[in-house]
């Protein structure tokens, strides 16, 4: 059962099996759905929402439920309306949120704290992160490591289509902080 008192939670969200790791830190309001955690999921870690998702939480799928989608169905569970206070109660807690089925980028997302609820301070907002999102459409975690290894290797037989395919800017260490912020401040926590 969710909690009546609202609070602030403090959440880690990272990419599984990145290395370095990618990864970013939010706070966001403890009564906010699934969906809006998505939505920030998307924005904080720069994806472009062209795909669909779920969250595992305790071995069960949760994910939007489509019109004529039978995706979720019979093993997962329609994530509309469900309060992330449900799923996240105590410091150390976690849930795992999956991004693109055919990529399948896999997010950890840790309750580090459980921090007062402040009117003068507007949520959701990042408030510390590293490393680059990896590309749309890159392969997944382990095709994206290798790319990087292509990009480490001007010589490489790949390097020229990799750096083509990337539109010759792509830098795996930026990360602003401003922009995502930017991003959390628009409507639906700016996810596309």
């Amino acid at each position: 059962m969710a909690s009546s008192k609202r609070e602030v939670f403090q959440l880690h969200i990272s990419l599984k099996n990145s290395k370095p790791r990618i990864w970013r830190r939010v706070l966001v309001p403890s009564d906010f759905v699934l969906s809006d955690l998505h939505c920030i999921i998307q924005s904080a870690m720069g994806w472009s929402n062209v795909h669909l998702h779920q969250f595992v939480i305790d071995g069960k799928f949760y994910a939007p439920k489509h019109i004529d989608d039978d995706f979720i169905e019979p093993t997962g569970k329609d994530c509309g309306g469900l309060r992330i206070d449900c799923f996240l109660k105590a410091e150390g807690d976690k849930i795992q949120y999956d991004y693109d089925f055919g990529d399948g980028w896999e997010h950890i997302i840790k309750l580090e704290a459980i921090l007062p609820f402040s009117n003068m301070a507007k949520y959701p907002i990042c408030v510390a992160g590293k490393m680059n999102c990896p590309p749309e459409d890159s392969g997944g975690i382990y095709r994206y490591r290798a790319m990087l290894e292509i990009l480490k290797q001007p010589d490489h037989e790949e390097y020229d289509n990799t750096i083509n395919w990337l539109d010759g800017n792509f830098n795996p260490r930026h990360f602003s902080i401003d922009v995502v912020n930017g991003l959390l401040g628009q409507p639906n926590f700016g996810c596309r």
